[in-house]
């Protein structure tokens, strides 16, 4: 078998569960080809090189998976119809896989640590964002005020 890994951007608006349904139908779809599904790397919103059907920032999602080749095919004609998904690129990460096993642990344990890296990314911009909070209630208007003011009197 070979592994491949295919990178596709999602409209920076889509939610949690619709991005979510769609690797699960992803998912449906590498099982039904005979593939195995590694791991899903939800790498977050980005801003893009160029715009994109006007969108200038995108959802990178990584799905790595093994396969003859014939899924491929079937991912790849799922995510031209899916109407969220703005690009995708599909490669072949390794020609030949022989121990399946190992590399379905090695995914597990990567699929377990970008989980980690998930939960302290949310942790850190919830933080961010109380701060940010905090600030406006304590200081920030004053010093918002002040700037209004000094506005005023340029005109």
């Amino acid at each position: 078998m070979r592994e491949y890994e295919t990178t596709f951007i999602v409209q920076p608006e889509i939610s949690d569960e619709a991005a979510n349904e769609l690797l699960t139908r992803l998912d449906g779809l590498l099982e039904r080809s005979g593939a195995v599904r590694l791991l899903h790397d939800d790498q977050g919103k980005r801003r893009l090189a160029y715009d994109i059907q006007k969108f200038q920032k995108g959802r990178y999602v990584t799905s790595y998976y093994l396969s003859d080749g014939s899924a491929v095919t079937v991912v790849e004609r799922a995510l031209r119809l899916e109407e969220s998904v703005l690009r995708f690129l599909t490669v072949m990460a390794d020609p030949e896989v022989t121990d399946i096993e190992a590399r379905k642990t090695r995914a597990a344990e990567q699929e377990r640590q970008h989980a980690e890296r998930a939960r302290e990314r949310a942790l850190r911009d919830a933080e961010e964002e109380r701060a940010r909070e905090a600030d406006l209630r304590s200081g920030g208007r004053a010093d918002d005020d002040d700037d209004d003011d000094d506005r005023g009197d340029d005109e």
